[in-house]
Formats: structure tokens, C-alpha cells, sequence
């Protein structure tokens, strides 16, 4: 993802300093008019606006270490992944170092980036990000500033990423359990798809009962979706497939239906992921 980032600010005619934890590993960069530094502190010192992109918060924070000093006074844009907490751990570490901070997340592959597909989170002051929107404008896409706190975009980040995840793992499952009924994953695709649209309609309507923490079974009640998840459960362990990614969901219904919100709507089986499950309404 560093180097899809370098890329996009050359192709769009930015002078880029680059710097990888990996020697030899900016060489394509440098054959499309990279400077290669040879440690942190030089690749920050080359610019105003410095990116950093790297597996987590353990590894940019030994990076930014090194190169504190040569980070005083410029715009730090770090759009590597990690969790809100962290995040904003990096912001008061940037404060302290007087380095103007903000915090980001990428969600889409690095074949998007400098494209028109390429979807970018931000957050910290928005005066900050007004200043830099230029510059970022290089990595194509759609970008989005979240608001002042800095965790703000790893909250989107994790969230969506737990949506997503936890979806492709519902969608593993489902074609595991089509096969062991000798159903292809070739001949369940289309209807797969059609569950998909179902899933980025069902997005709206559940916001409404989530914020308000209301959630009325008009349609359908955590006690039906109980019956189904029942069947799922049921014919998994027959087929001799494992079942836990859906009992995990079976037993959070059950905690609900215990607590005597069977009657509610599904959505109301969000208030028993929280630690005093169910007990705000």
C-alpha cells in the first residue's frame, strides 16, 4: 500500500521522497523519479507533508521515533491501520513532538489508489485537513473527514472492516453448507447476490432502531430469526460443518429472547454486544 501511495503522488507529479523498512524495496519507485532516502529522518525532512503507511502502530511509532526530530513543524498523515485508542495516542505523541497530526484509514485495495475508486478516512483538525486536501487529492478517490478526534477514523475503519469480515466469513459458511447439500458455489451465486442487495437495503432501515434504541418486530422477531438460526445450527453439524461463526450470532438471539426481548425486531440484538448487554434502553 506505500508504494500504490508513492506512486499515485508521482503520477500526479508531486516531488516524493520515499523511505521502506525494506531496502531495495523502492526500486520501481525510484525508475519513475522517487528519491530514495536512506533513513527516516531524510524522507521527512524532504517535504512538508509526510505519509506514513506501514502493518500497524508498533511499526509507524518506531519509525516516527527515529525521525522526531526532523518531524517538528510538518503535517503528519498517518494512514496506517490500527485501533481509535492508538490513534489517538499518536496524535498526543505528534503534539508533544510539535508535529501537526492527522490520522486515517484506507478502505479500499491498493489497485484503487490514485484512481477514482479509491475511498480515504481522516480525522483531526479540519483546518488540517482543509490545508492538506490538495496535496491527498494525488491518491484519487473519495475522501472524508470524519471530525476533530483523532480515533475517529479507525472507528469507522474497525467498524466497517468488522461488517465486512464477519459477512465473508457468513458467505464461507453458507457455501460450505451449499456444498455439503452437494449445491455448488457456481449454481447459489446469483441468489447469493440477490442476499447481498438485501443486506445494503437492510443498512437504512437499521439505522434508526440502532441510534435510537428502539426496535420494534413489525417485520420479523429475534424469536423467528431464532427458528432459522436454529435450522442453520441443526444442518451444519450434520454435514459435519462447523457451525460456531453462527452460533456465535444463535447465542447472542438466545440472551436476548432470556432477557425477554424476543418480540423485539432483529435489530435489537445490538444492544446485547455491550458488556451490560441489554440493560439501556
Amino acid at each position: 500500500m506505500g508504494r500504490a501511495l508513492a506512486g499515485a503522488f508521482l503520477a500526479a507529479g508531486h516531488p516524493t521522497t520515499v523511505w521502506n523498512r525494506t531496502p531495495g524495496k523502492a526500486g520501481d519507485l525510484a525508475a519513475r523519479g522517487a528519491v530514495v532516502a536512506e533513513t527516516p529522518g531524510e524522507a521527512v525532512a524532504a517535504g512538508d507533508v509526510v505519509v506514513v503507511c506501514v502493518l500497524d502502530y508498533d511499526a509507524s511509532q518506531a519509525i516516527l521515533d527515529r525521525a522526531a526530530g526532523d518531524l517538528k513543524g510538518r503535517t503528519l498523515v498517518n494512514l496506517t491501520a490500527d485501533t481509535p485508542d492508538r490513534a489517538r495516542q499518536a496524535a498526543e505523541w505528534a503534539a508533544g513532538h510539535g508535529v501537526r497530526y492527522l490520522d486515517g484509514a484506507i478502505m479500499t485495495p491498493t489497485v484503487t489508489i490514485g484512481g477514482p475508486d479509491a475511498v480515504f478516512l481522516l480525522s483531526g483538525p479540519e483546518d488540517l485537513y482543509e490545508e492538506t486536501a490538495p496535496v491527498l487529492a494525488a491518491l484519487g478517490g473519495t475522501r472524508s473527514h470524519l471530525g476533530a478526534d483523532p480515533g475517529r477514523a479507525a472507528a469507522y475503519d474497525l467498524a466497517l472492516l468488522d461488517m465486512f469480515w464477519t459477512g465473508m466469513g457468513g458467505m464461507l459458511h453458507g457455501m460450505a453448507l451449499a456444498r455439503a447439500e452437494n449445491v455448488t458455489a457456481a449454481d447459489l451465486a446469483p441468489f447469493a447476490k440477490g442476499m447481498g442487495t438485501l443486506m445494503a437495503q437492510v443498512v437504512d432501515e437499521l439505522t434508526v432502531p440502532v441510534d435510537t434504541r428502539s426496535h420494534p418486530g413489525d417485520d420479523s422477531t429475534i424469536l423467528s430469526v431464532v427458528a432459522t438460526l436454529d435450522h442453520v445450527v441443526h444442518t451444519s453439524e450434520r454435514r459435519g460443518i462447523d457451525a460456531s461463526l453462527i452460533r456465535a450470532v444463535q447465542e447472542i438471539s438466545l440472551r436476548a429472547v432470556a432477557a425477554g426481548r424476543g418480540t423485539d425486531g432483529f435489530s435489537g440484538i445490538v444492544e446485547f454486544f455491550d458488556a451490560d448487554a441489554g440493560t439501556a434502553r
